[in-house]
């Protein structure tokens, strides 16, 4: 099926394409925040939910500025490099407490930004039919990435007898590795018929 372009400029099939492994990495990933975070005190959390609400708070007070194909690619490929990082820092670091508070403080910001990029998207997609092929394409990419992590984890531990949660958790970033990096080309593709407006 060809790439269509929608009424803000976005190529909708690309930026579907964006969802699902969104959405698969997501699904991937979601089991592997609690060992990572293992090192972390239970104060650190306190204090990222206060800065999350802060933040969140302030973004909802630009969203004037921030509501337009220009900002919401911008901020979308920001939040996709920050979790990029966060795969390399634990490829290539020990699972301690800088390098858990430095994944925890990147998907905070990511978070933070999780309301406006939500409104945003509605705004930009429009059409019902496109938001339930965006809401469809979500889903299945999140159940069929939980799926996948599952059934990795019970490879590695039978073929491979990795037992021990950390060899576990560093394996399944090499799979992690390269959907995101599938996230930020179909991102790029999306959004690659025009320069996003300021």
């Amino acid at each position: 099926m060809a790439t269509a372009p929608i009424s803000s400029g976005i190529r909708l099939n690309w930026f579907l394409a964006y969802k699902f492994i969104n959405s698969l990495f997501l699904g991937v990933s979601i089991g592997s925040v609690f060992v990572l975070y293992s090192p972390l005190s239970p104060s650190t959390f306190s204090a990222g939910g206060i800065g999350l609400a802060l933040g969140t708070l302030l973004i909802a007070t630009q969203y004037h500025r921030l509501f337009n194909v220009g900002w919401f690619f911008r901020i979308s490929l920001g939040v996709e490099l920050i979790i990029l990082a966060g795969i390399i820092g634990v490829l290539v670091h020990p699972i301690d407490t800088p390098l858990a508070l430095f994944i925890y403080i990147g998907y905070q910001f990511s978070f933070a930004f999780g309301s406006y990029l939500v409104r945003c998207e509605t705004l930009l997609i429009q059409a019902q039919g496109n938001l339930k092929r965006l809401d469809i394409a979500k889903q299945a990419g999140y159940l069929l990435g939980m799926a996948g992590a599952w059934l990795f984890y019970e490879l590695v531990e039978s073929v491979w007898s990795l037992s021990e949660q950390t060899e576990q958790v560093t394996a399944i970033h090499w799979p992690l590795l390269v959907i995101e990096i599938g996230v930020v080309t179909s991102l790029l593709r999306a959004f690659s018929t025009r320069k996003p407006s300021s």
